[in-house]
């Protein structure tokens, strides 16, 4: 305190005795002085996340040709939601092994894929073969005190995201019982071919930050996903979605629900592939299509995703376990890397971005129409466009970012006393070529490189310290991201 007063007084003399000598001094030099006495003598730092929430809200702003019509599909579903320890507490189980199963036989395949991905803080998906075993878990569930019932299924849930919006029309195409009918947003237009007598239940088994059972301790909130589900498994509504898009004309195809022909045999799935391939390439070409990718485990089927459907879609959404598993499928760079330690590496991340656009994108040489990736990860998202297809896609990330904090946090804006920085703020564009370093600034958070035609968006998240609901974040973010995309003109 004494040294700043002394400085200021100082100051104050010198600036006097300047007066005196040279009364003709410049009016410049004389308010510079003059505001240094008027400083505020300790200023307050504004924090980071301050600083990076507000920026924000400069960057996202609306695309010069906003989507008017969206059409979304195929898979919906009702979601049960609770504590994932306390049902299998009130189911009998013990937390004794840890251990992941491609598909889920029994309780203790159940307790040991739970286990299994709660102490990796990471999300999964699995399907539930035996019907009986699945009805009286999920009776358990719903009738848990405290479970809660929402939209489910990355269909519904972007579409549920979507309809928010009051200038946007949007159609739903999905197995829609009774009561995901009564839950969805009055906005959302149902064909009466998607209507059925039941509803299709997903449980979902949250976790928070910190949580433990036995020895086992969750690092973050995420949530582990199951279902026995045979409409959507089937991808029952393929075709009729597809054929409700002539009367519709929508301007944006989101089509989400692949993953859940895990459950089906090979046979059965390699012919609904070939099928599924069919209906989209009826699709006309001059209608954009998303593809949200979730959960999977089959590396066959992930493996002829890409080589089937990669190129008959215009964008790809999916998160860090799905980006691993894609390269591991298809023997693509990093493909050695078992799991990710704590938060992704973004050189990494971009390595396998960019060889997905590289080798299924749009190229000189190769007629695709995949010109888009939007991948995110608790810590930071990043866009990778072709360059000259895509417009706004600052503004698309950044919406996309705030989205994961505002929805997890459950607040209409960021709430910078409930939220925190995880992102490297210093990262290498690349681990496989001699890239350079990129600093992130709070101030200015969106980050963006070029490499070979291929241009890269990044920003951090804002994290929620005390998430209140992890379900759909990627399905949310996804959607914000399209809400402020456009896609040029070709």
């Amino acid at each position: 305190m004494w040294p700043r007063a002394l400085s200021v007084a100082l100051l104050a003399l010198a600036a006097g005795y300047l007066l005196l000598r040279e009364p003709e001094l410049p009016g410049a030099a004389l308010r510079y002085l003059a505001g240094r006495l008027r400083a505020d003598p300790d200023p307050v730092p504004v924090p980071a996340e301050s600083s990076l929430a507000a920026a924000w809200e400069a960057l996202i702003t609306r695309p010069a040709r906003p989507w008017g019509r969206v059409a979304v599909g195929v898979n919906a579903c009702v979601d049960v939601i609770l504590s994932g320890v306390k049902l299998l507490q009130a189911l009998g189980l013990d937390p004794e092994d840890e251990k992941d199963h491609a598909v889920l036989n029994s309780k203790k395949d159940l307790k040991e894929a739970f286990i299994h991905f709660m102490q990796k803080g990471a999300a999964a998906e699995r399907f539930f073969s035996d019907a009986e075993t699945f009805d009286h878990i999920a009776r358990a569930a719903s009738e848990y005190p405290g479970a809660q019932l929402y939209v489910g299924g990355n269909a519904a849930l972007i579409g549920q995201k979507l309809a928010a919006n009051p200038n946007l029309k949007v159609l739903l195409c999905g197995p829609v019982g009774p009561k995901l009918h009564e839950l969805l947003d009055d906005n959302i237009i149902v064909p009466p071919e998607s209507l059925q007598e039941a509803d299709e239940f997903h449980l979902i088994l949250e976790y928070q930050a910190g949580e433990a059972w036995g020895q086992f301790r969750a690092p973050n909130a995420n949530r582990f996903i199951f279902s026995h589900d045979l409409s959507n498994g089937a991808m029952n509504m393929l075709e009729v979605f597809v054929s409700s898009l002539d009367e519709f004309q929508p301007e944006l195809v989101v089509l989400s629900g692949l993953h859940m022909m895990e459950g089906q045999s090979k046979e059965v799935r390699e012919k609904r592939l070939l099928e599924a391939v069919t209906s989209i390439s009826d699709i006309p070409t001059d209608i954009p299509i998303h593809l949200e990718l979730a959960s999977m485990t089959d590396r066959d089927l992930m493996s002829n995703i890409m080589d089937q459907i990669f190129p008959l879609v215009n964008s790809v959404g999916l998160n860090e376990q799905e980006l691993l598993f894609l390269t591991q499928s298809a023997s693509g760079p990093h493909a050695s890397l078992a799991s990710w330690n704590g938060i992704p590496d973004v050189g990494i991340v971009s390595d396998i971005l960019f060889w997905i656009l590289k080798k299924h994108g749009r190229t000189m040489d190769k007629a695709s129409d995949l010109t888009r990736i939007h991948f995110h990860t608790l810590a930071y998202h990043i866009l990778a466009t072709v360059d000259g297809y895509w417009g706004n896609q600052i503004a698309a990330v950044a919406a996309g970012a705030r989205v994961a904090g505002t929805q997890a946090c459950a607040t209409e804006t960021i709430d910078t006393d409930r939220v925190f920085l995880k992102a490297p703020l210093e990262f290498v564009t690349s681990r496989t070529e001699a890239l350079f370093k990129i600093s992130v600034n709070p101030g200015d958070p969106v980050a963006q490189w070029h490499r070979a035609g291929i241009s890269f968006h990044f920003t951090p998240v804002l994290v929620c310290k005390d998430p209140i609901r992890t379900v759909g974040l990627g399905d949310a973010i996804s959607a914000e991201g399209l809400l402020y995309s456009e896609i040029y003109p070709q």
